[in-house]
């Protein structure tokens, strides 16, 4: 793990982790948040339910509830 001080460390980027420093006194640490990837959970309720062939069919009562219309 290096130490290295901050105009070093913002251009490195090949290190997992860093020591920084401040006149030469370690400061800070520097690693990276996580490496697990965010999990996509587009169709998370697919099959749950049926969307209706009249979904829009209302638009305009709910516009009109919310003052839009």
């Amino acid at each position: 793990m290096p130490t290295m001080n901050m105009l070093d460390a913002k251009t490195s980027g090949a290190e997992t982790e860093i020591i920084i420093a401040r006149n030469g006194k370690p400061a800070a640490r520097l690693v990276p948040i996580g490496n697990k990837m965010v999990e996509v959970r587009l169709g998370l309720a697919k099959g749950k339910f049926e969307v209706p062939d009249d979904i829009d069919g209302a638009n305009d009562i709910i516009l009109e509830m919310f003052g839009l219309a």
